[in-house]
């Protein structure tokens, strides 16, 4: 990809915090990456690890200490602010309490850097408005206050914001934090729409790896030896993804893109049957600490499916019948408490 084709490039970049005295202190080794124009991209790492810095620097929210950091193919110290705002947007995770607010209100301070020095808002800039409500399902919301929305209907709103402010690149910090599983994957939903139909570059940080190994066109993955950029099966295919956890504590299985804890095997289950219920009964049993084999085992699960789900399980003490997966894998944990 060329230099002009990014929307966002970076090389040998230093983050972290200046100082008058010493100049400034990294927080990782320079970094170098790319994001190209209407790609989604994850930020992962630790806590801790500089998600944040890193997402501030790109905004121009705080400086870089080192390296070169160019926004549309122009050094980002040649923009002004009002500049800079009309070619990227940011999103944090403060949470904005401004009382009497309209959810309108906020949204048309997206319009900013496109208004004359008196900040009046003209027709051009009611239709970005109007758009914007539409394209985020908040047209209804316009006239209620931001203070009286929920979690995820204040996260659309401060995605229409920045849809107002008609950046190519938009950076979001943790957008889906706080939200429950129907909120989360619904912005992630409108993200990638923005994408695609709207061409906007879109960098955003997230602790849900695997939404963003599901969604996202690129991952920027950081640890302690800088950033390592792909897609996400190129990370998967390389290991990097195991840089994210204590080898000690939990397995990350390269193959299903999932984590799971690393528990000592307490026996071996043979398990017959097929389809949706039988993967789900091998997922139940290795969450229970027993590994899956296909030879002759001391418990033996026979996954019935038709005409209702139906567990038969056999073993020394005799055969038993259960109707889910959770009486199942009782039953299994008894067996081998008392063996």
């Amino acid at each position: 990809m060329t230099e002009t084709a990014n929307s966002l490039s970076f090389t040998d970049l230093g983050i972290g915090f200046s100082s008058g005295k010493t100049g400034g202190s990294l927080l990782l080794p320079p970094l170098t990456g790319t994001a190209g124009k209407g790609e989604l991209i994850a930020v992962i790492g630790r806590n801790g690890i500089g998600k944040s810095t890193l997402l501030r620097t790109l905004a121009g929210l705080q400086p870089h200490l080192s390296g070169h950091l160019n926004v549309e193919g122009t050094d980002i110290t040649a923009y002004s602010r009002k500049g800079l705002s009309a070619k990227a947007g940011y999103i944090s995770t403060e949470i904005v309490r401004v009382s009497n607010m309209r959810v309108y209100d906020l949204v048309s301070l997206g319009r900013f850097p496109h208004t004359n020095w008196m900040g009046r808002i003209d027709a051009t800039d009611r239709e970005f408005i109007t758009s914007a409500l539409t394209m985020t399902g908040m047209t209804d919301f316009s006239e209620r206050p931001v203070t009286e929305l929920s979690d995820g209907e204040r996260q659309r709103a401060m995605i229409a914001m920045v849809l107002a402010q008609d950046a190519g690149i938009m950076i979001m910090d943790e957008p889906t934090a706080f939200l429950d599983i129907t909120g989360r994957y619904g912005i992630i939903h409108l993200l990638h729409e923005l994408t695609r139909e709207r061409r906007k570059t879109i960098v955003f940080s997230t602790h849900d790896l695997l939404m963003a190994v599901r969604l996202s066109d690129r991952i920027w993955l950081m640890n302690e030896t800088g950033l390592v950029e792909g897609a996400p099966e190129d990370l998967m295919l390389s290991g990097s993804f195991n840089t994210l956890f204590d080898d000690s504590k939990v397995i990350f299985d390269p193959v299903k893109g999932t984590v799971s804890f690393r528990k000592p095997e307490t026996g071996r289950i043979n398990i017959k049957g097929e389809g949706t219920e039988r993967y789900w009964t091998e997922q139940a049993v290795v969450r229970a600490g027993f590994s899956v084999s296909d030879s002759p085992a001391g418990i033996e699960v026979e996954v019935i499916t038709s005409p209702a789900p139906q567990w038969i399980c056999r073993s020394a003490s005799g055969r038993f019948s259960f109707d889910s997966v959770y009486k199942m894998v009782r039953w299994i944990r008894e067996q081998e408490a008392t063996s």
